[in-house]
């Protein structure tokens, strides 16, 4: 059980960004990221959208570093995988 972040390789805003999602709980989640000092916006369904400047932060704090698909199989092991279109009240 962990939290984990893929790679920055997602472009967007003149940026790259990765994805950081809990296998255990959006409350883990949430109190990570502000640990890292993610704002709560880059909150997004089932995961943060974290901006490459961020990544060695997050993996020092504990972040295991995986692939997006391992990312996704382990949110939707986790039941915590909340799929587009379906956008559900913040936990």
């Amino acid at each position: 059980m962990a939290v984990l972040i893929d790679p920055p390789s997602w472009p967007g805003h003149g940026r790259m960004w990765s994805h950081l999602v809990s296998d255990v709980s959006y409350d883990e989640l949430h109190a990570f990221a502000a640990r890292i000092g993610a704002p709560r916006r880059g909150f997004d369904r089932d995961h943060y959208d974290v901006p490459s400047e961020l990544y060695a932060a997050a993996v020092r704090a504990g972040a295991v570093e995986a692939g997006s698909k391992e990312l996704v199989r382990r949110l939707a092991a986790a039941g915590l995988r909340r799929a587009k279109g379906r956008r559900a009240a913040e936990a």
